[in-house]
């Protein structure tokens, strides 16, 4: 399988989305297709397995057709799926991934180890850009917060020394706070957690720069604070623009 930390030079463009995909506001979906060189986007609904994920696909497909885009789904949806030689090929060749979001630990167990997750790596270290929703974007760092009660546990670590609460500010998703609280607190040292609103994206460049975009203000927590340097404190390089 893929060492993640192992493959070394440039990336693709990763969005670690805070919810709410593909409704007005956004505006960083048009940044990333442009990014992908391409017109069409692969979703994976994998984590909305048992919620009707064509759905999100259909979704996805009306976002993106005044983009100048084309979606196709792929229903890796079990472990099956995600062992499936064809499957990963399809994700390998793709340049605009977006995982969708819904269930944290059914994403994770389906492709922990999988011939998709290596495709999906090996596609972004090809140039591909990726983007994860929710549960996606929890998932896609390590390590990964839990939702089920704001803890840290591993996450598949397509990016690691970083953590994400999408939905940040809902009340309905964290009445009291409580979950953020102790994400921020359980946090090892040096590790930061970002809080990212829905229809918001923190934004990776290929070459490490950090940003934000969307309808919301991404905030960063370090050491159980809110970080001084905001972005700054993100692994890598800030975006000064």
């Amino acid at each position: 399988m893929a060492d993640i930390d192992a493959v070394e030079g440039a990336t693709g463009t990763l969005a670690l989305v805070g919810g709410g995909e593909w409704r007005d506001g956004c505006t960083f979906d048009a940044g990333l297709l442009e990014a992908s060189g391409g017109g069409r986007v692969v979703v994976l609904p994998t984590a909305a397995a048992y919620e009707h994920p064509e759905r999100l696909v259909v979704r996805a497909a009306e976002w993106f057709a005044p983009l100048g885009a084309e979606v196709e789904g792929v229903m890796v949806l079990t472990r099956a799926d995600a062992a499936d030689p064809g499957t990963a090929e399809v994700i390998r060749g793709a340049r605009f991934l977006y995982l969708a979001g819904s269930s944290p630990m059914h994403l994770r167990s389906v492709l922990k180890g999988s011939v998709a997750w290596d495709a999906l790596v090996a596609a972004w270290h090809g140039g591909a850009v990726v983007a994860g929703s929710s549960a996606a974007a929890m998932v896609l760092t390590d390590p990964m917060v839990d939702a089920r009660g704001g803890g840290l546990t591993v996450g598949l670590g397509l990016v690691t020394g970083v953590a994400v609460v999408p939905h940040f500010g809902d009340a309905h998703e964290d009445v009291h706070g409580e979950k953020l609280h102790r994400s921020v607190l359980l946090a090892p040292p040096g590790i930061p957690v970002a809080g990212i609103p829905e229809r918001t994206a923190l934004i990776r460049a290929g070459d490490g720069t950090w940003s934000a975009g969307g309808a919301g203000e991404v905030r960063v927590f370090l050491d159980g604070a809110p970080a001084a340097d905001g972005l700054g404190a993100l692994p890598g390089r800030v975006h000064a623009g």
